[in-house]
């Protein structure tokens, strides 16, 4: 018996990486999956159908059930038609996980606007419309459902040379923040996954020589992104989590305070502001690369 037998889940980008990895977990576990995936390069040129027609060959032959859906999550009639495949095979959709990704990454002085655009559209617009897609039908089925969105620690805390990608991935968490709120009086669940995992997207990202290939295995990922589609996670939505290796940590977010004095006063002058800040700078939370001090 598995955590998810007899559900449907549909994965994008599902050929290779974390979301072949998620697609064998999810089948492993008795789910009957849609592996959706286009079958291009890290950078979205090209396509084909090995890709997801391996991975459905792969589960089959561990004894799992699933069915191939090669479409741009970037067209609304693909997106929709691969929430069509999962109903038309397996009768239904109970988790859906939006996970297909580019890679277009360059310094912003050296971005030009196809870079931009080229990774908003895939990452931003393509979890939108296939998102869109998957909720509707669990609209339509009154049954709830389980959404995952792949965000990214580039969106949430910042990353060189990824600045089209971390815009991508940050309006995909305060896409997900917003839905859950409204999923919770239909039953469905929306949680984002920030993950950091070794694969074709990330080989040349990540430092050499300390078997990170091994460490930030993909497959590390997907326990937790699986569980998120089962009963046993019912009352988990809105929620973020980062996923690196066999660590998983709950991101939240907390305010500190820089200044505060009574709202009937009139405002802050500018140089009070500064002297605020100058004061209590030095106990702000430190970034992944800690702000320099521009004064003192």
């Amino acid at each position: 018996m598995g955590m998810l037998d007899g559900k449907v889940a549909i994965v994008t980008g599902a050929g290779g990486g974390l979301g072949e990895c998620h697609a064998k977990l999810l089948a492993q576990e008795g789910a009957l999956v849609v592996v959706n995936d286009l079958g291009g390069s890290r950078d979205g040129s090209g396509a084909g159908s090995e890709m997801a027609d391996q991975v459905v060959e792969d589960i089959k032959a561990a004894g799992g059930t699933a069915v191939a859906h090669y479409g741009n999550v970037t067209v609304e009639e693909d997106a929709d038609s691969m929430v069509k495949t999962a109903v038309d095979n397996f009768g239904k959709l109970d988790f859906f996980i939006a996970n297909a990704g580019i890679l277009r990454d360059k310094s912003f002085k050296n971005m030009d606007n196809a870079m931009w655009d080229a990774v908003i559209n895939v990452h931003l617009r393509g979890t939108y419309l296939t998102v869109k897609a998957a909720y509707n039908q669990m609209l339509t089925q009154e049954t709830g459902g389980s959404i995952v969105m792949t965000s990214s620690t580039s969106g949430l805390l910042g990353n060189f040379g990824q600045t089209n990608y971390g815009a991508a991935k940050a309006g995909i968490a305060g896409f997900a923040r917003c839905l859950f709120q409204e999923g919770m009086k239909y039953g469905i669940r929306v949680n984002i996954l920030a993950p950091a995992a070794w694969s074709r997207m990330t080989e040349d990202i990540f430092p050499e020589g300390q078997n990170m290939e091994e460490q930030l295995s993909p497959d590390k990922v997907s326990p937790l992104v699986v569980w998120l589609g089962s009963d046993d996670a019912k009352d988990v939505t809105g929620r973020t989590f980062m996923v690196a290796g066999n660590n998983v940590q709950l991101i939240s977010w907390q305010a500190q305070e820089v200044c505060l004095k009574d709202n009937t006063d009139g405002p802050w002058t500018v140089a009070e502001i500064g002297e605020k800040v100058a004061e209590n700078f030095d106990s702000w939370p430190k970034g992944i690369q800690p702000t320099n001090r521009p004064w003192g």
